[in-house]
């Protein structure tokens, strides 16, 4: 059964989270993590 669609506010905050298999991290330096949030 798929989860219902969420809903979106415009000019809303929305937290985001990432994380690695067994919690391993992700962005291995500040240039990777950068990246990402660009």
């Amino acid at each position: 059964m798929a989860r219902p669609l969420r809903i979106e506010y415009p000019g809303a905050y929305y937290h985001v989270m990432n994380r690695g298999n067994r919690r391993e991290d992700i962005f291995l330096t500040n240039k990777d993590r950068q990246g990402f949030v660009d």
